[in-house]
C-alpha cells in the first residue's frame, strides 16, 4: 500500500517548494487523511511563469532530446505502476483495476508523444500552381514553431491520464507547460512531476501548481504571458475560459450525455454486457459515460433482461479490492446531488429498475426508465452511475433521439448493418462514433473531442501537437540567384 504522504510541495520550474497553506486531499472512500498539498499563490505562479519563459528562450529543447525525455517517461510511468494506480484509487476513489488501466494509458501516451516529437515537420507547397509566378523562381515551404507556454487544466476522473494527455504533447512540440490539475486529486500530478524530473526534462518545462479555479485560475487566464490553453471540464468553466483568453489558442473538452443506440439486429448479449460495464464505470465519472440508451421497441424485453443481470452483477465498495468495479463518488455532495436528479426524476413519471439509493459519497448502479427530455437525469451531464433506457421504432426516430442534445461528444451504435455502420456517423452530431461499442470507448492515439457544448479542439497526442505548434510559411524568391 501507498505510504501516505504529510505534504507534498509544488514543482515549480524544476524546484520542489512547500507553502504555508495546504490543501487537504482524503481517501474517497475511507474518508480519510491521504495527502497534504501546498497550494499556490500569485508569487508561485509567477515564478513559474518566470521559469517557463527563461526556459523557453534559452533552452534548446531539440526533438532528439524531446524524444529521449519522453521514451524515459514511457519506462518509468510502467517502473511505477503500481504505486501510480494506488494513488489514483486512494485520491480518487477509481477501483485498482481501472487505475492500473489509467497508468498504463498514460504511458502508451508518452510513448506515442515520443514517436511524434521527432516526426514534426512542415511541407512543400506548389509555387507552379500559380499562373502569376515563373515556375522555378519560388520555393515555398512550412515550418513548425512551437507555440509558447501551455497551461493545462484539469479535472479530477483521470488525475493522470488527463493530465498525461495534456504535458506530453505540449513537451514533444518543445512548449514549456504549466498544469493546474484538479486540487482533490492533485497528487498524481505532482508524482508525475518526479517522474519528469528523473526522466531529465530541462528545469522550466513543467510546473505544477494547485490552487482553486476562482483565484489561481483566473490569474492564470488573464496572464499573457501564457500562449495556449487545454482544458479539460464542465461547459460553464470551458466558456468562461473562452470568453476570458481572447484571441489565444485554446483547446476544450468539455461535457457529455453520450448516447448508445442498441439496433434490433445487434448482439443484444454483448451490447447488455458492454454497456452495463461501462454505464457505472469509475461511478459514471467519465466524460464519455454511457448516460442514455435507446434500444429499438423489438428487442426491448430480452435487452432490459440482460442489463439488469449485468448491472446486478457489479461489485460495489472499496476501489482497493481488486473485485470492485463501482467506488465512491468524488464527494458526498456530489453523491447527494444525483441523489436529488433521480428523485426529482421518478417524481416527474422516471422510473427505477435497480439502485436509487445512496450510502455516503457511494451512490448504487442505478438503471431508469420513463425519463424524458426536460428531465436533468436526461438534458444535463449526470456524471454519476445513472443511466436512462428508452426505446425507438426506427433508425431515424433514434439519430433524432441522439441529436436532441445541447452536447455532441461521441455515441455508440451496435449493428450487424454494414451499411448502417457507414451511413450513421454522417447522421450523428458527435465528435466520434463507436460501432458496436459503447460511447465511452476510447483509443488514447485516436482524435478525441466533441462539438456543440462538449468542446472544440481535438487530443490525442498527434492532434494535440499540432495545436500546439504554430506553423509558418516561407516563400523564397530565386530569380535574383538563377
Amino acid at each position: 500500500m501507498l505510504a501516505q504522504k504529510t505534504i507534498k510541495p509544488l514543482f515549480i520550474g524544476g524546484e520542489w517548494v512547500e507553502t504555508s497553506e495546504l490543501h487537504p486531499i482524503y481517501n474517497k472512500y475511507t474518508g480519510e487523511l491521504f495527502a497534504q498539498i501546498s497550494k499556490a499563490g500569485e508569487a508561485e505562479m509567477n515564478a513559474a511563469l518566470e521559469a517557463a519563459e527563461r526556459a523557453f528562450r534559452q533552452s534548446d529543447f531539440a526533438p532528439a532530446q524531446r524524444f529521449q525525455v519522453l521514451m524515459k517517461m514511457y519506462h518509468l510511468l510502467l517502473d511505477h505502476l503500481e504505486e501510480f494506480a494506488e494513488a489514483i484509487a486512494a485520491e480518487g476513489g477509481k477501483p485498482i483495476v481501472d487505475a492500473r488501466t489509467e497508468v498504463n494509458r498514460s504511458a502508451l501516451i508518452f510513448l506515442l508523444s515520443a514517436e511524434e516529437a521527432i516526426k514534426i515537420t512542415g511541407e512543400m507547397i506548389p509555387a507552379q500552381v500559380a499562373p502569376n509566378l515563373n515556375i522555378g523562381k519560388r520555393l515555398i515551404y512550412t515550418i513548425k514553431k512551437p507555440i509558447g507556454l501551455v497551461c493545462a487544466i484539469t479535472p479530477f476522473n483521470f488525475p493522470l491520464n488527463l493530465v498525461v494527455h495534456k504535458v506530453a504533447p505540449a513537451l514533444a512540440a518543445g512548449n514549456p507547460v504549466i498544469i493546474k490539475p484538479a486540487s482533490d486529486t492533485a497528487y498524481s500530478a505532482l508524482k508525475l512531476c518526479e517522474l519528469l524530473e528523473k526522466a531529465g526534462l530541462p528545469k522550466g518545462f513543467a510546473s505544477c501548481l494547485v490552487g482553486s479555479g476562482s483565484t489561481l485560475g483566473d490569474q492564470l487566464l488573464t496572464d499573457q504571458r501564457i500562449h495556449k490553453y487545454t482544458f479539460t471540464g464542465s461547459p460553464e468553466v470551458g466558456k468562461h475560459i473562452h470568453r476570458t483568453i481572447g484571441m489565444r489558442r485554446v483547446t476544450l473538452e468539455l461535457g457529455s450525455n453520450s448516447a448508445t443506440i442498441v439496433h434490433q439486429d445487434a448482439d443484444v448479449e454483448t451490447a447488455a454486457a458492454k454497456l452495463a460495464r461501462m454505464s457505472f464505470a469509475h461511478a459514471g465519472q467519465i466524460c464519455i459515460s454511457v448516460q442514455r440508451i435507446y434500444v429499438h421497441k423489438e428487442i426491448e424485453q430480452i435487452f432490459m433482461e440482460a442489463f439488469l443481470r449485468y448491472t446486478a452483477s457489479l461489485k460495489v465498495g472499496d476501489p482497493l479490492d481488486p473485485s470492485t468495479i463501482v467506488g465512491p463518488m468524488i464527494s458526498e455532495k456530489e453523491a447527494i446531488r444525483i441523489e436529488g436528479w433521480v428523485n426529482e426524476a421518478v417524481e416527474q413519471g422516471a422510473k427505477i429498475w435497480t439502485g436509487g439509493r445512496r450510502e455516503n459519497n457511494v451512490y448504487y448502479p442505478t438503471v431508469l426508465t420513463g425519463a424524458t427530455k426536460g428531465m436533468k437525469v436526461v438534458d444535463e451531464e449526470v456524471f454519476a452511475p445513472v443511466v436512462s433506457i428508452a426505446t425507438y421504432e426506427t433508425i431515424e426516430e433514434a439519430v433524432r433521439l441522439v441529436n436532441d442534445s445541447k452536447y455532441g461528444l461521441q455515441a455508440g451504435v451496435f449493428t450487424q448493418s454494414v451499411s448502417l455502420a457507414h451511413t450513421i456517423p454522417y447522421l450523428l452530431e458527435v465528435g466520434g462514433v463507436m460501432i458496436n461499442d459503447t460511447s465511452s470507448f476510447r483509443a488514447d492515439q485516436m482524435p478525441y473531442g466533441g462539438v456543440k457544448e462538449s468542446g472544440m479542439g481535438k487530443e490525442g497526442p498527434a492532434f494535440a501537437i499540432e495545436e500546439m505548434l504554430e506553423t509558418v510559411t516561407v516563400a523564397v524568391n530565386l530569380e535574383e540567384q538563377l
